[in-house]
């Protein structure tokens, strides 16, 4: 049994929070709430999909267009969209079975903590995940189906970061490229003090637009997940 559940099999075991007053357990409830954010960003795909399309964002050199409150909110519904089969097998295979009381609570968190795991792990490089096995000293781990979520979020998010930079890379090259042009056409006009920005911006929204940029990223981030 991993620590996120052996911790709460000793939650659920106590009777302490059974006889909390209301106010106290509504603010643990407030707590618990405080960490959907974290937990958003390090258990799914947001984090490789937000910092995707902040490269776009730059690659295009449109300034804050679109802005940060568009960025996000696509990026959270592109989240919503990515993980929607995982979230349906945690539905079919916990929480509904939990809610008609066919399976109890531990049964329930297993189950489902085991649908995210797969996930994790089918995005997780094997040197990320092998870099903090080793650091945290685990010796007896049988398969990667058992790695702790303690050392499986680190992983998993250092695995992402590295999979959005890269997908962030080629991104850039061909509007590197325009600069380039841009910049040598400028320079053989004899016009050195124009910067090179101002004529390459216009050219790379044009160039962005005609290949129907926001298509292709949108696609590229879903299948990269596939």
């Amino acid at each position: 049994m991993n620590d996120t559940t052996s911790l709460a099999q000793k939650l659920s075991d106590s009777s302490v929070f059974q006889n909390l007053s209301p106010p106290l357990q509504t603010a643990l409830f407030l707590g618990a709430l405080a960490l959907l954010p974290a937990a958003l960003m390090t258990l799914t795909s947001f984090t490789r999909i937000v910092i995707v399309l902040s490269f776009v964002r730059r690659a295009v050199t449109s300034q804050d267009i679109p802005p940060n409150s568009v960025i996000l909110g696509l990026s959270l519904f592109l989240t919503f969209f990515v993980m929607a089969p995982v979230w349906d097998q945690i539905t079919s295979q916990a929480i509904n079975p939990y809610l008609d009381k066919k399976i109890g609570g531990m049964e329930a968190l297993q189950a489902g903590s085991s649908s995210l795991r797969a996930f994790m792990l089918k995005q997780t490089r094997r040197q990320d995940l092998a870099l903090f096995v080793h650091l945290s000293g685990i010796k007896d781990l049988q398969g990667p189906a058992d790695t702790p979520f303690r050392v499986l979020v680190p992983a998993f998010v250092i695995s992402e970061l590295k999979t959005a930079f890269m997908m962030g890379f080629l991104i850039y090259l061909p509007f590197l490229l325009v600069d380039l042009v841009i910049s040598s056409l400028l320079t053989s006009m004899g016009m050195v003090m124009m910067p090179p920005v101002l004529i390459s911006a216009p050219f790379k929204i044009l160039l962005f637009v005609l290949a129907d940029g926001w298509h292709l990223i949108v696609r590229a981030l879903s299948l990269s997940f596939a």
